[in-house]
């Protein structure tokens, strides 16, 4: 008897050993398709996929924390349960509601998503984001898990954004949530929902008026700062637009860790979700926070055979989730002129559209040479600073008829390789050099 104890105890020691480095293998643990640890960016198939959805476009009522919730789903109009969705929480502002996150097409986004993204709308206790006891980011928490349970979504593209009190749960979200949410962007927010457990890198698109009269720009500033420290940035103070300008200037922060970047959007203007630039009739925000959001690429596709330690793996889960065709040559070409010296070097980079069709709103990757380091640019986003890179339009020059150019460019640092980026594809469409 006594023998057979110890070997039983032998052998759980085994399975105990077993399990500690299959979740080591893993890296990320998956409960219910929320990733408790582990590493932003790492896909695991949502219980939804592969399945019959029974949730619907509508209003919803969720039992969270000990209270009835209530959250607004939005679909995409051609819902597929064998394709994994990007994921999007808008999140209202005091005195606002779910409803009119849903009115104002959730900041815009939801337009421009191109029935790419599941949206989600829940609605504030006192109409607003206290988040006392942390209740609010539970609410979440509570939400993502049941949508996903019936959904398919993508798990390492969940974004939230949201304006004034909204903004401010939003940045609580990516202080608590730092391995579930992959990107976030407030909107005139501040520290009012407070910041738990902020130890991890998100990427961060903050965005605020200069003349703020509720919420000083000093306070978006404040949380932006967290993250630039978080994300390994290089401080900075970023330009912003001289009063009575009519304009706004987006910095993309130098130096910041691979994957993470930090995005500031200053804009002449008082406390509005959706400032516009003077003559302008619409926003420029809801442009450049979609472009901010789907720079993020998906690492893997659904897989039942790999679903995590404790996540049920769908029974059909589909092809890859990722959205880029291969490389078709022959669709765009560029054009670079570098202007090196000593340890830096500027860079002037022209795309042409060669298809025959417009571009509305275009992504050019290419590889820098090793050793450097892009530390500030113009006419585009830049992300990450160094390797692979990808440049994105700003609002003004994203449009790119048959024959028609787009220049940008970037100044850099590098090690004694002052060569020309390479390996060009635009939109996932390779480009003559």
């Amino acid at each position: 008897m006594a023998e057979r104890r110890a070997r039983n105890r032998r052998l759980l020691a085994a399975s105990a050993a077993a399990v500690a480095v299959l979740i080591a293998a893993v890296g990320t643990v998956v409960s219910g398709g929320i990733a408790s640890a582990g590493q932003v960016g790492v896909m695991a198939a949502t219980a939804g996929c592969g399945k019959a959805p029974t949730l619907r476009d509508g209003t919803y009522t969720i039992q969270s924390g000990g209270r009835a919730r209530t959250y607004i789903l939005r679909l995409p109009g051609n819902y597929n349960s064998n394709q994994a969705y990007r994921l999007v929480v808008g999140l209202h502002w005091l005195n606002g509601s779910a409803n009119d996150v849903v009115g104002n097409g959730f900041y815009g986004l939801q337009q421009r998503s191109g029935n790419s993204a599941i949206f989600v709308a829940p609605q504030g206790l006192d109409a607003g984001w206290a988040n006392t006891g942390g209740r609010d980011v539970t609410l979440v928490d509570d939400i993502l898990r049941t949508v996903e349970n019936d959904l398919c979504v993508d798990t390492s593209q969940r974004f939230a954004l949201g304006f004034s009190y909204g903004g401010a749960m939003s940045y609580a979200l990516a202080c608590a949530r730092p391995a579930v949410f992959r990107a976030v962007a407030p909107i005139a927010g501040a520290n009012l929902s407070g910041c738990s457990s902020a130890s991890q890198p998100v990427a961060y698109f903050g965005i605020h008026g200069t003349r703020d009269s509720v919420l000083n720009i000093s306070q978006g500033r404040s949380i932006r700062d967290t993250f630039v420290r978080l994300n390994g940035c290089t401080a900075q103070n970023p330009p912003e637009p001289a009063q009575n300008s009519g304009t706004h200037i987006s910095t993309n922060y130098a130096g910041c860790r691979a994957g993470y970047p930090v995005r500031w959007a200053a804009h002449d203007g008082d406390h509005v979700p959706l400032p516009t630039d003077r003559n302008a009739s619409t926003s420029w925000v809801s442009s450049e926070v979609w472009q901010f959001f789907t720079q993020f690429g998906s690492t893997t596709s659904p897989s039942p055979s790999n679903p995590g330690p404790s996540s049920p793996g769908p029974s059909n889960p589909g092809p890859s989730v990722s959205s880029s065709n291969p490389p078709v040559p022959g669709a765009c070409r560029v054009t670079a002129k570098v202007n090196a010296w000593n340890n830096g070097l500027t860079a002037d980079i022209t795309v042409t559209n060669t298809g025959t069709t417009t571009v509305n709103g275009w992504r050019l990757v290419f590889r820098l040479p090793s050793g450097q380091t892009i530390t500030g640019g113009w006419n585009a986003g830049y992300s990450p600073n160094s390797g692979q890179v990808t440049a994105t339009n700003v609002g003004y020059n994203g449009v790119l008829a048959p024959g028609a150019s787009a220049s940008f460019g970037f100044q850099a640092t590098h090690t004694g390789n002052s060569g020309a980026p390479t390996e060009y594809t635009l939109n996932g469409s390779a480009c003559t050099a």
